[in-house]
């Protein structure tokens, strides 16, 4: 395979937008094309990541009105990619193919999402649907059950007591919400103290409402291209050293809901490809769309010993300056979670920060040079992992 590496980057502010899918789509694929020195006409074909455009704004096909929305020619093809919250993770690693295979030396990556306008029933009944229909559906489990589920599963199964895991929990919370207020681009810039999230209103026990991410817009974008190119391009390419990518049964179907055999599965696949180990990441962009997922993800990537991650957020391991910097950007708790964006929004920050472009905003991992990104889609359906990094 060719090496393949990351010019450009963009992304939009993540919050309330009076804008389209469309138009915020083309707004961050533009900061990406521009970032990359070159023209909407040089991308050869458009990996494009949408969930719920039929439902929030009436509109499929959004990948070819995308495409020609920025100025992509037409004969340029796109394709609209669909993993739940994952989707912009499947566009970049299937991007990565076609680049390291030869197909396309230019491609262009990423998603959008408008999900705010939805409102909260029908935004809840909308994600409701990446879990299982058939069974799960019918027992009227939403994602706050799911993961509620999962941290009762945590607390019973490594012997951490639920309040003290509740306190760990609330710890995840305040340290994104912390990186989030320095991040311009983020949802929510506030910082929260432990005690605001554990007095907080409950949703589905023991998550409270400040344990769980929140409906955003939002759009980002990433241009994937051949090292030869980069090199010409930019002054300092990011590789793409290994993609993974699991698929998980419904819940009904697995043995250890606290194991996610997709997720373990996909990292072992990105790892192996990029010829490292887990002690070899300097930053990750965690999946965090509860703050128990963020601890569980981090066991299954290999970054803590099972039943223990809980205890190094409790260390301060996983802040900026910790053994391992988990969420720089704020992750999906305070930055925001627009589906179909999110996994590009992550390798949005990957990138800049292995390009150590955050020195300014307060939030550089210093001395980044692999990053990782976990992008989880459904309940354990789709779940995708991607090893940057500043060398081949």
């Amino acid at each position: 395979m060719r090496k393949v590496c990351v010019a450009g980057v963009g992304m939009t502010k993540f919050g309330r937008s009076q804008k389209s899918s469309i138009e915020m789509f083309a707004e961050a694929a533009m900061e990406a094309i521009v970032g990359s020195s070159i023209k909407p006409a040089d991308i050869q074909c458009l990996y494009f990541g949408n969930v719920y455009g039929d439902l929030e704004e009436g509109q499929t096909v959004m990948a070819p009105y995308a495409a020609r929305e920025i100025g992509l020619s037409a004969g340029t093809p796109s394709l609209r990619f669909e993993g739940a919250c994952a989707s912009a993770s499947v566009a970049i690693r299937d991007a990565f193919i076609a680049v390291a295979g030869g197909f396309y030396d230019l491609v262009l990556a990423g998603g959008t999402e408008r999900e705010l306008a939805m409102g909260t029933p029908l935004a809840t009944r909308a994600f409701e649907m990446a879990s299982e229909a058939y069974y799960e559906g019918y027992a009227g489990i939403t994602f706050p059950g799911v993961f509620a589920m999962l941290a009762r599963l945590y607390s019973k199964k490594y012997g951490v007591p639920l309040p003290k895991l509740k306190e760990r929990m609330a710890m995840v919370a305040v340290k994104n919400h912390k990186n989030g207020a320095k991040n311009p681009l983020a949802q929510f810039r506030n910082e929260i103290t432990v005690e605001e999230v554990l007095d907080g209103p409950m949703i589905a026990e023991p998550l409270q409402l400040l344990d769980c991410c929140p409906f955003t817009d939002g759009a980002a974008a990433i241009v994937i291209t051949t090292e030869e190119k980069a090199k010409k391009m930019v002054k300092k390419p990011v590789y793409i050293r290994g993609v993974g990518q699991g698929s998980g049964a419904p819940l009904y179907r697995q043995k250890d809901f606290t194991l996610i055999e997709s997720r373990v599965a996909a990292a072992k696949t990105a790892y192996a490809m990029a010829g490292i180990e887990p002690k070899d990441v300097d930053v990750v962009e965690i999946h965090d769309c509860f703050t128990i997922a963020e601890i569980v993800a981090s066991e299954c990537l290999g970054l803590f010993d099972f039943g223990t991650a809980s205890e190094a957020v409790e260390k301060g391991e996983t802040r900026i300056g910790g053994r391992i910097p988990i969420n720089p950007s704020g992750g999906l708790k305070s930055k925001g979670h627009p589906i179909g964006a999110t996994g590009a929004a992550q390798s949005y920050e990957i990138v800049k920060q292995l390009r150590g472009e955050f020195v300014e905003r307060g939030t550089q991992v210093e001395g980044a040079k692999i990053g990782l990104t976990d992008t989880l889609g459904g309940d354990s359906a789709t779940l995708v992992n991607i090893i940057y990094g500043i060398k081949g």
